[in-house]
Order: structure tokens, then sequence, then C-alpha cells
């Protein structure tokens, strides 16, 4: 016959494991319905996200987007597409797009891998210093360079004076605000092909829109 002690011990036992077993049970309930939960909620969360970035996202616009359209279109290489007022010399000279001889004989060229007048960015303008750019060497720093096109009037402050060598290409980078470079030959009494440029280099402070 087993003794009463170790009837109550095993009970006891018995009691502790089905509590033990009770417990674990409802722990590992608990944390399966927590874990659904934050899995369900945090799936819901990032579907809406999802759902509201397709949806917004294509309207977010740059500032690049929201700056306003001065030209419908490029002109064609050889096209007049304005001209450029020299207050200090009283000098109104045309301006072709591009900067071949063939437009450089007529007048001004544009060229044309920059931007055009008016727009953000760097608008590189050159011309010969034996016509229509002689007296160039008289504009300096405070003038004013005033382009005129089928997009309005833009009027340009001399902000810095350059000479650099013929083959410098800084001449034509990216400018991180409206910017006119100006360019010709130097020294402007140079017989033959100089050997560097006098750079004119403005910004934009003023447009009329037409």
């Amino acid at each position: 016959m087993e003794p009463k002690t170790n009837k109550t011990f095993n009970r006891k036992k018995q009691l502790f494991l089905l509590l033990f077993t009770i417990v674990i049970i409802l722990f590992g309930f608990w944390f399966s319905i927590n874990n659904i939960y934050k899995f369900t909620k945090g799936y819901f969360a990032d579907k809406t996200y999802t759902q509201s970035s397709q949806v917004t996202e294509p309207t977010k616009k740059t500032e690049k987007d929201t700056e306003e359209e001065l030209y419908s279109e490029r002109p064609k290489k050889g096209e007049e597409i304005g001209e450029l007022y020299i207050p200090k010399l009283n000098a109104t000279l045309p301006i072709y797009h591009g900067t071949d001889e063939d437009e450089l004989e007529r007048g001004v060229g544009h060229f044309a891998e920059s931007v055009l007048p008016g727009e953000n960015d760097n608008s590189v303008l050159s011309g010969h210093r034996d016509t229509v750019f002689r007296k160039l060497g008289e504009v300096g720093e405070g003038d004013w360079l005033i382009v005129r096109t089928s997009a309005g009037e833009f009027k340009y402050k001399v902000n810095k004076v350059r000479i650099v060598d013929d083959d410098d290409r800084t001449v034509i980078v990216p400018k991180p605000r409206a910017t006119l470079t100006v360019s010709t030959c130097y020294p402007f009494e140079y017989i033959g092909s100089a050997p560097e440029r006098y750079i004119l280099v403005a910004y934009l402070a003023s447009k009329t829109v037409s």
C-alpha cells in the first residue's frame, strides 16, 4: 500500500505540472495572438502607405518641374534667337543659335548645349574679338548685359571678369543659378589665334516675360 505522504506529493506534483502546462499553453496562445496582431497591423499599415505613395508620388514636383516654361521649343541651329544689348557700349548685337563660324560671322553665337537666355543654369554666348566684341574689354564688374528673346527681356549684372586659357572648359559648366557667360578671344590686339579668352560672368537680376 502506497504511503499517504507519497500520494499527497504525487497529487501536488501532478497539479503543479498541470498548472505549469496551462501557463505554457496560455503564454503560447498570448504570444501567437500578439504576433498575429502586430503582423496584421504592420501589413495593413504598409499596404496603406504603399497605396498612398502610389497616389501622391506622381504629383510631387521638383523645383525644376515647377520652373516657368520660357520656351515652347528649342531653336534650330543658325536661327536668330534674339539680341544682346550692352548699355556700357550702347551696342545691340544679334544672337544666333550655334557657335560655328557661320553663326559667329553674323553676330553673337549661343552655345547650343547650354540653356537659353533667362532659364536657370548657364547660358553661354560667344563672339569674335575683332567684330561684335571688339570693345568687350571695356565691360566689367557691375555693368549690365540685357538679352531680349521671344520669351522676354532678361537683365544680367556682371559679377566677375575672368581671363582663361582657350581650352578652359569651366566656362561652359552648369551653374546653380541663372547665369549669362559671355566669351571672346583675348588679348584683344593679339595677331593670329589668341591663346586666351576674356570671360564675363553675369547673374540674372530681373526678367520681364512676354
